[in-house]
């Protein structure tokens, strides 16, 4: 179980992953660090119904745009259980302290609705380590409902912590590892749905 929510997880930061990978392509600029991380998983506090309706057309057209790409990402590669690049135990514990921050401020309600849609997306992860395309876009959905109800600085202190965990070279390296044209649809994919969700952020 722990496994496979590892896989679920890592789907979300794949997808980040093609977003630091816009800044090395130059379709679209990134932000100071291109570090492959969900910078986004989260955190809220009660977002009005009229967001969380746009969040949710978001992430399906997000989950549109990368399920593809997270289709081709070999899940069951042990390379998702190492850490990525250097191991760097202070600098891991920093991000974490930024993370345990963000989760305190999170909203219980939906905390738990993002932990079921987890949970349902665990439960139809096939063989290949890829979850159902409808339980995908539920995760992202509820995942930024969670980032849209934090303070931006708090969304980007975790972002920004990752950096010094994250090889800058991790991004290149998955990136060869899958379809480019796939990649960068997915990366412009989660721009959009980042977009719509900073719109909404309080």
């Amino acid at each position: 179980m722990v496994r496979g929510a590892r896989k679920a997880i890592a789907v979300g930061v794949a997808v980040a992953v093609a977003c630091g990978l816009q800044k090395h392509l130059n379709f679209v600029p990134g932000p100071r660090h291109a570090a492959p991380v969900a910078a986004a998983a989260a955190s809220m506090m009660m977002a009005p119904a009229a967001f969380a309706d746009e969040i949710g057309d978001a992430a399906k057209k997000l989950g549109d745009a990368s399920y593809s790409f997270a289709k081709e990402v070999d899940w069951n590669n042990g390379i998702f259980l190492q850490a990525p690049g250097k191991f760097q135990p202070l600098e891991a514990l920093k991000a974490i302290d930024k993370m345990i921050v963000m989760g305190a401020k999170m909203d219980g309600n939906l905390l738990k609705a993002a932990a079921e849609a987890h949970h349902k997306a665990i439960g139809s992860i096939d063989a290949t380590g890829v979850t159902s395309a409808a339980d995908y876009e539920a995760v992202n959905a509820a995942i930024g409902r969670l980032v849209a109800s934090v303070p931006k600085t708090t969304v980007m202190d975790v972002y920004n912590s990752m950096a010094g965990v994250v090889d800058s070279s991790v991004p290149n390296n998955l990136f060869s590892k899958v379809n480019p044209l796939d990649a960068v649809a997915a990366a412009k994919g989660f721009y959009t749905f980042k977009d719509v969700v900073e719109a909404s952020q309080r």
